[in-house]
């Protein structure tokens, strides 16, 4: 068991805080959505009730999607793009050493389409699914609520084309990239001793990647 916590630490803790805050999400939520009912009349919901809703479901892929998308594009936007000094990007080709160009060439030449592009493919799929889940939990949280207040339903092609959907995701799109932007400029000055993300203390700031 030690040993498993020692080569598994890191994803365990954040996947305990991932269930620690998903769980406060659901609880608080359960209590607006309620409020949300009783100001328009209708039965309020059990927890148990509120974890199937449209309104759960709506809030949650509304973030999965935001935060898929940040690591699908930064994935991807560092093969191609570099920031000079950031421990966030790849280092410039006159940084590398002969041998570190040669493994790049052969990595690029690697055979297999999933082998060499796996990561940036399922992060993708995911930034796609949790798109799906949060449009169509979106449209109908929004039916529901038109309903109660004796309004007819949309489509979901007439719901597309209001704001609602696209005011909740890009809310979050325009959060994730500022948080990218920040990593890959503050850590051009900044370290923290220890941490992966950082360039070591002795480092100049023109260093670019962390190794």
């Amino acid at each position: 068991m030690r040993h498993f916590w020692a080569n598994n630490a890191l994803s365990i803790v954040l996947v305990l805080l991932f269930a620690a805050f998903w769980v406060g999400q659901a609880l608080t939520g359960w209590a607006v959505h309620n409020e949300e009912l009783q100001t328009l009349n209708q039965h309020t919901l059990g927890w148990g009730q509120y974890l199937t809703s449209a309104h759960f479901w709506s809030s949650t892929a509304e973030n999965w999607e935001s935060e898929f998308l940040q690591m699908a594009a930064f994935v991807t936007l560092t093969i191609y793009l570099r920031q000079r000094g950031s421990a966030e990007s790849n280092p410039f080709p006159d940084e590398q050493t002969a041998e570190e160009r040669q493994k790049d060439a052969d990595d690029a030449a690697t055979p297999g389409f999933w082998r060499r592009n796996s990561l940036s493919v399922v992060l993708g799929g995911l930034f796609l699914g949790s798109l799906g889940l949060h449009l169509v939990s979106s449209w109908q949280d929004y039916n529901l609520q038109e309903q109660a207040r004796g309004q007819d339903a949309l489509s979901l092609g007439a719901f597309l084309g209001q704001p609602e959907f696209w005011f909740e995701s890009f809310q979050n799109w325009q959060s994730e990239f500022l948080a990218v932007v920040a990593i890959v400029v503050l850590t051009i000055f900044l370290r923290q001793v220890g941490s992966s993300q950082s360039k070591a203390l002795s480092d100049p700031n023109d260093k670019t990647g962390d190794a």
